[in-house]
C-alpha cells in the first residue's frame, strides 16, 4: 500500500523539563533541562530512528514550544501533518524530577488533550499498521472520545492497536473513569505495556502479576506487557506461559524518564519485524537499557538495532 504508516501515535506531545540534579525532588530541584516529551511522541520519534514510517497525532499551541516540537519530529522524520497548532491554547508542559527510580511530575496541560476526529481520518487508519496511545491522553476529552471512536474505527480496519497503561491518579476526574475508559479501549485486543508502578496507581494495592495478567486477559486482551524496572520484564500471552527476561545490568543509572517509552518502542519495532515475541522483548530490553544512561533522549546509535533485525 502507497505510504504505509509503520506506526500511528496518538497522544499528547509536550515539553518535558527534567530536574538538572539527580535523586532530588521537584520541590528541591533548582534547575531544569528543556526536552520533547510525551510517551506517544516519545514512541513517534524513537520508531523513526529506528528506521519506521511513523506519524504523529497532537495538539500543541501556536507558540515557542510548539515550533520547538516541530523541529524536534523533523530533524528525525516523523510525520506531522496531522499535528494542529491551536491560536488559543499554549502547548502543555511538564516538571519532572530527575531520578533513579519513578520520578515525580507536575503537568501544565492545555492544547494536549484538544484532539479531535478530523486529525485522525479513515484513510490513515486504513493503511496504519500500529495505533498506538496512552492513558495519559485518554484521561480527557476531547482527546479521549475521539482515541476511543477513533481505536474502534482502526479495530475494525485491521490495525493492530497499542496502549502504555501510565496510569496516573491527578490526571483523571477519578479513578472509576479510568477504569471504564481503559476496559473500552480492551475490548479491541491492543498490545499493552504496563509497570508495576502504573498498576500500584490504578489498583491501589499490590496485586499478584497472574491477577493483573488476568485482569487484562479477561477483558479481551491476548498479550499483556509488565515491566518491574531494575528486575526486568514479564509477558503474558493468554494460554500460554509467562515470559520472563532479566533487566540488562548497567553501572550507573543517569536518567528513567522516558525508559519506559524506549523498551516499548523496541518491543513494537521488533512486532512489526514480525519477530517472535522473545526477541521481541530483548530488543526491548535493549533500548530500555541505552535510554538508562542518557538524559533525554536515546542516542544517536539506536539505527544498530535496526541493522540487526533487517
Amino acid at each position: 500500500m502507497k505510504d504505509k504508516i509503520d506506526i500511528l501515535c496518538v497522544g499528547e506531545v509536550l515539553v518535558d523539563f527534567i530536574g538538572h540534579q539527580i535523586g532530588v525532588s521537584i520541590n528541591n530541584t533548582p534547575d531544569y533541562h528543556r526536552y520533547l516529551g510525551g510517551s506517544p511522541a516519545n514512541v513517534a520519534m524513537n520508531s523513526a530512528r529506528l528506521g519506521l514510517n511513523s506519524l504523529m497525532i497532537s495538539t500543541v499551541g501556536d507558540d515557542g514550544f510548539g515550533d520547538y516540537i516541530f523541529k524536534r519530529f523533523s530533524e528525525v522524520g516523523v510525520k506531522t501533518e496531522n499535528i494542529k497548532k491551536l491560536k488559543n491554547k499554549n502547548t502543555s508542559i511538564i516538571f519532572v524530577s530527575r531520578s533513579e527510580s519513578t520520578p515525580d511530575f507536575i503537568p501544565y496541560r492545555e492544547a494536549d488533550y484538544c484532539i479531535n476526529e478530523d486529525q485522525i481520518p479513515t484513510e490513515i487508519l486504513s493503511k496504519s499498521n500500529i495505533f498506538h496511545t496512552t492513558c495519559f491522553a485518554l484521561s480527557k476529552k476531547p482527546a479521549q472520545s475521539t482515541i476511543l471512536k477513533k481505536a474502534e474505527e482502526a479495530f475494525d480496519l485491521g490495525c493492530k492497536l497499542s496502549i502504555d497503561i501510565n496510569y496516573s491518579k491527578n490526571l483523571w476526574e477519578s479513578r472509576e473513569e479510568a477504569f471504564n475508559v481503559i476496559k473500552s479501549y480492551c475490548s479491541f485486543n491492543p498490545l499493552i505495556k504496563i509497570s508495576e508502578d502504573d498498576m500500584l496507581r490504578l489498583f491501589e494495592q499490590e496485586l499478584p502479576h497472574e491477577q493483573i495478567f488476568d485482569f487484562f486477559h479477561q477483558e479481551g486482551v491476548e498479550i499483556v506487557c509488565l515491566t518491574m524496572g531494575s528486575r526486568g520484564v514479564k509477558l503474558s500471552e493468554r494460554g500460554n506461559k509467562i515470559i520472563e527476561f532479566p533487566a540488562i545490568k548497567i553501572e550507573k543509572v543517569i536518567d528513567t524518564t522516558g525508559a519506559g517509552d524506549a523498551f516499548w518502542s523496541g518491543f513494537l519495532f521488533a512486532y512489526i519485524k514480525e519477530k517472535p515475541l522473545q526477541e521481541c522483548l530483548k530488543v526491548a530490553l535493549q533500548l530500555a537499557a541505552l535510554k538508562l544512561q542518557n538524559v533525554g533522549r536515546l542516542p544517536n546509535n539506536i539505527n544498530i538495532l535496526s541493522e540487526l533485525l533487517s
